[in-house]
């Protein structure tokens, strides 16, 4: 009988796990006797939406891997993915029975985010390297312990942060840091995409039959879904922007923006403080997650800024109108008709155009005394001097889930382009955010502009939210944005200090619902 079949209980899976991870726990010597490692690296997918689809596809080119496994808790998924795959590759509702199976190596997992840090923890603890999509947690407290889990039963966890995979980005990022460009005054990321609403629904919603939704709530409460947009339905995607199961766009997308500008800063950990201020604007929906959002973190480097816009983009034509800037207008005008045309990208939607930040609408911008550094997709990236004029150009791809195959079976971790405790930590950024926007207060503009007036990056970053927002017909005095608390980080310890801590240090985990229960590790 499989050890991880779902009525054992807790302690028995456990003790289970903890027996074939310490079995399995390989030195590089001896993992070249294994099964598997000569001969085809054994691969199961687990989660087959979104960037699982991307999962199959990416292992599918790389040469000596075989996927033996898919895992899903929706079986109508699991039917319409094996009808692309070869009959042989097993599949299963239950990760726990996939768990353990003893002819699987890795596993790449791309569940929704309230899954990502207790699926890898005992995919480590059953003995298999993983891949992890980001965030790679869900809270803070459960990052930690999976980077214990990484250490504890030595294996390769590979955070999905694809865009430190690509050469150009690791070139610019130290062609930045050498000083080409003089010192970095600020670091900005940016997720200027489109995000309806979902639909406000009058209820509880029904499971589709399809859905094992006790295996697919798992650690968070089994509460019926209280949201059903007519694109998702009542399941999928759309837990993105409910708080029980996602981490809005902060986590979404900002988790690839802020690793990458705190790539650029060369800072290890987290920062000093951090302020959010935002809300969900313009629509009422279901979900409960920032669609405008500011997120500061204060780094000694220097700040660390993420922006994030769901509304499309009147704004730049409206604002540079109202300013009476005709030239501005009608450039504004032309970028949009131009995204327009471009259909759906990192730089825009497909039916509205989005917003853009020197020319960046889903990426960074790194702000340095003598230019700035933009990253006009995942894997390149153009230095500018201080009048505009390109500087040097960075060119790269994504070789993020060969390069975890490469380290699979050399066993060589320094080698890892997205190492979990990078994968933490810039996670951990996504969720300092959202703890200050979840324990923050509706503010009256010139109230928010009065406890703000210090910071200046904030203030000018806050200034165009607002024109962004008076664009798109959002009047801040009806419908006041959310200022979130100023948390005072222990980097170290991982905790908040100050008069808020007590507050902000509960939303550093979660309680969680057996038997889906992260160990401490840490």
């Amino acid at each position: 009988m499989p050890l991880f079949v779902h009525h054992l209980t807790r302690r028995a899976f456990f003790r289970n796990t903890a027996l074939v991870g310490a079995a399995t726990a390989l030195s590089a010597r001896s993992w070249a006797q294994v099964a598997g490692a000569n001969g085809d690296l054994r691969v199961a997918v687990i989660g087959l939406n979104g960037r699982g689809k991307s999962h199959l596809a990416s292992l599918a080119k790389i040469k000596g891997v075989r996927l033996v496994a898919i895992c899903d808790a929706d079986t109508a998924v699991i039917e319409r993915t094996k009808k692309e795959l070869d009959p042989s590759v097993r599949t299963y509702v239950d990760l726990r029975e996939l768990l353990a199976a003893n002819d699987i190596d890795a596993v790449t997992i791309a569940t929704p985010n309230h899954l990502h840090s207790l699926q890898a923890v005992w995919a480590c603890q059953a003995g298999k390297d993983v891949y992890v999509e980001k965030p790679v947690s869900h809270n803070v407290w459960e990052g930690r312990q999976l980077v214990a889990a990484a250490a504890k039963y030595g294996r390769v966890v590979q955070a999905g942060t694809q865009i430190r995979s690509g050469d150009g980005l690791r070139e610019a990022v130290a062609w930045t840091q050498a000083g080409n460009l003089g010192k970095i005054i600020a670091s900005r990321g940016f997720c200027y995409k489109q995000r309806n609403s979902i639909g406000k629904t009058s209820g509880p919603q029904p499971v589709p039959a399809s859905v094992n939704y006790d295996l697919w709530s798992g650690p968070a409460p089994l509460t019926p879904p209280h949201r059903n947009s007519r694109e998702k339905g009542p399941i999928h995607y759309d837990w993105h922007w409910v708080y029980a199961y996602g981490n809005g766009d902060v986590g979404n997308q900002g988790i690839h923006q802020m690793d990458v500008a705190r790539w650029f800063l060369g800072e290890p950990g987290l920062p000093r403080h951090t302020l959010s201020i935002g809300g969900r604007l313009g629509y009422e929906d279901d979900g409960d997650t920032p669609n405008t959002q500011v997120v500061i973190h204060d780094y000694a480097t220097a700040p660390l800024i993420f922006e994030v816009r769901g509304l499309p983009a009147k704004a730049a034509a409206a604002v540079a109108a109202a300013r009476g800037d005709q030239a501005a207008a009608e450039a504004a005008n032309a970028a949009a008709g131009a995204g327009k045309a471009k259909g759906k990208g990192r730089r825009g939607g497909a039916e509205t155009p989005m917003d853009t930040y020197r020319g960046v609408g889903v990426g960074n911008v790194v702000d340095c005394e003598g230019g700035y550094v933009t990253t006009g997709s995942y894997f390149s990236a153009t230095a500018y001097d201080k009048a505009g004029k390109v500087v040097k150009e960075f060119k790269g791809e994504d070789r993020h889930m060969q390069n975890f195959i490469d380290v699979v079976r050399s066993r060589k971790l320094a080698d890892l382009r997205g190492p979990i405790l990078e994968g933490h930590v810039s996670s951990a950024l996504c969720h300092l955010g959202n703890i200050s926007h979840q324990l923050g207060k509706a503010a009256a503009p010139d109230a928010l502009r009065d406890k703000i007036k210090g910071d200046a990056p904030l203030v000018e970053a806050y200034g165009r939210m607002v024109e962004h927002l008076g664009a798109n017909g959002v009047d801040l005095k009806k419908t006041p944005a959310t200022l979130g608390v100023t948390l005072t980080v222990d980097a170290k310890a991982e905790r908040f200090t100050g008069p808020d801590a007590a507050a902000a240090n509960a939303l550093l985990t979660r309680a969680y619902r057996a038997p889906f229960i992260v160990p401490k590790l840490a």
